[in-house]
């Protein structure tokens, strides 16, 4: 059967790619084909997955077994898909979410916040019968999460194929789906074979090592994924049938260099790129960012359907301003005869206070960049730049983003960011 790639005529950089090229592998992305009646109203990104009330124990002192320990205790809004979600809309992106919540304290409680920020509620099932998803993370000293307590069966049970459906028009004329892994497999693959319908770009995150594994029943939908070395290592060894791949043991893989940490990834980053996803981003904590893709146009990606408008067109204005698509523009010759094409962009240091948002907050900011017209490179800067503002904060998202601060810390990463490596895949 003809590959649904080879089905489009895609759009780069305003060049138009005939079914030729995109058989020779020039298109390396999947972005709308402007299939739609160009009368029909462009959409708003669509996120999907769970929203989590979380409770956060922070000791004052150090941990003990088995006895209780003097520290803090607070209420925060939480949930991989939500956290995205609110930090599209912190800058100047209005996600539409699907999600399941109960009539309980927990579940008021994020509905009241998402009402707050004048965010569409219709995707959002609301139910008595639901225990609305809460999980109890408790920190170390050092703000690092030293053990949790996960209570988000909800997700699976409620936010089935069947509720997703109802808001298939959503999908249909959104720019991108972000879908997160604590999807039921049904449920999960339902998403993506409806953004599959209209040629939605579908953004996999992974969630945990665990869910992670998820990605087989879906991979062929996935344009792009962002996990985590550890969840890296597991879609690999998921997605290859069989475990070649080992975990990092941080002692030793650690005190190398950048270059040598993706040495040791190489292998399973690649597996993900012949399975078809097409952009991965794999997350480094405070080493930054390795983002990867097979082929020529990771360089000059960006959405076809974008919106720019209030603090997004700002947002838009100042990073393309800042971050000129002239910096990687020598890449192209490179990447012209290679396949494999990798860049590292590092974090900038931060005062940490909590981790838990800082994942969540990058992919956000990245997709809202992606969203107000930003190239995947410069997404990718802003992303890490949103992700420092979470780490200096209690919460999992900041209430608000500074616009200056933004502009100048993805300024700095952009211009640090490296190319690391390109080869042929052959």
């Amino acid at each position: 059967m003809e590959n649904s790639a080879q089905r489009r005529l895609e759009r780069v950089s305003g060049h138009l790619l005939s079914p030729i090229e995109v058989n020779n592998g020039l298109s390396q992305v999947l972005i709308k084909s402007g299939q739609r009646n160009n009368e029909e109203e462009e959409g708003d990104p669509v996120v999907i997955g769970g929203m989590v009330l979380d409770i956060h124990a922070t000791p004052s002192l150090p941990l003990n077994p088995r006895t209780t320990t003097p520290g803090k205790v607070h209420y925060v809004l939480g949930g991989v898909a939500r956290n995205i979600a609110e930090c599209m809309s912190k800058l100047g992106t209005k996600p539409y979410m699907i999600s399941a919540l109960g009539n309980d304290m927990a579940g008021k409680l994020l509905l009241e916040h998402w009402n707050s920020a004048s965010l569409s509620t219709e995707g959002i099932m609301k139910h008595q019968g639901i225990k609305t998803p809460t999980i109890c993370n408790i920190f170390d000293t050092e703000g690092e999460l030293a053990a949790a307590v996960a209570s988000v069966e909800a997700v699976e049970k409620f936010l089935t194929s069947s509720w997703i459906q109802q808001s298939k028009q959503n999908i249909f004329s959104a720019p991108v789906m972000m879908v997160d892994a604590n999807l039921s497999l049904p449920a999960l693959k339902a998403s993506c074979q409806l953004a599959a319908e209209s040629n939605t770009p579908v953004w996999f995150e992974p969630v945990s090592v665990a869910k992670s594994r998820r990605i087989v029943s879906v991979v062929k939908y996935v344009a792009f994924a962002s996990p985590n070395e550890d969840e890296l290592i597991a879609m690999a060894n998921a997605l290859s049938h069989e475990n070649m791949f080992r975990q990092i043991e941080r002692d030793t893989t650690r005190r190398g260099s950048v270059e040598s940490l993706f040495q040791f990834l190489k292998p399973a980053i690649l597996v993900l790129l012949e399975k078809g996803i097409k952009i991965v981003a794999v997350t480094l904590g405070a080493d930054g960012v390795f983002l990867c893709s097979k082929g020529p146009n990771l360089v000059r990606f960006s959405l076809d359907r974008t919106k720019k408008y209030g603090f997004s067109g700002q947002l838009y204005d100042n990073v393309a301003s800042s971050c000129p698509s002239s910096r990687f523009s020598g890449a192209l010759q490179i990447e012209r005869s290679s396949h494999l094409f990798s860049v590292h962009f590092p974090a900038l240091p931060a005062s940490v206070v909590r981790l838990t948002g800082a994942g969540d907050c990058l992919v956000g900011g990245t997709l809202a960049s992606l969203c107000s017209g930003l190239d995947i490179m410069q997404s990718i800067a802003v992303g890490i730049a949103a992700a420092k503002f979470a780490v200096e904060g209690e919460v999992n998202v900041p209430s608000e983003f500074s616009l200056d601060t933004i502009t100048d810390d993805a300024r700095s990463i952009y211009s640090a960011a490296k190319i690391l490596f390109h080869q042929s895949m052959l």
